[in-house]
């Protein structure tokens, strides 16, 4: 079996497990999970800039390693805003201007 196969593999059976174990996720649970996804996707920035570092002259890995840095400075910064918003659902109402 090819690399390029076994990765394929991976990828599908990887994607199907996640799909799987996020959907029996209760809705309380999500913000956490998001958290986590977070610190994860601070791993792939660090990542992608290793491979931009390490791309030298290859105009293929730098627009690979673009592309992933841009895809998962997109999913932290999103992330944040939405886990923001959601944790602000939880805090103390501010009184009207006029009271």
């Amino acid at each position: 079996m090819s690399s390029l196969n076994e990765a394929l593999w991976v990828l599908l059976l990887g994607s199907l497990l996640g799909l799987e174990l996020i959907g029996k996720v209760p809705p309380t649970l999500h913000t956490p999970l998001m958290s986590g996804a977070n610190a994860i996707s601070g791993i792939t920035v660090l990542a992608s800039l290793s491979l931009i570092s390490q791309a030298q002259d290859n105009p293929a890995l730098l627009l690979l390693g673009a592309i992933s840095l841009g895809f998962a400075l997109f999913n932290v910064v999103g992330g944040f805003l939405v886990t923001d918003r959601m944790l602000a659902m939880f805090g103390r109402k501010k009184s009207g201007a006029g009271r």
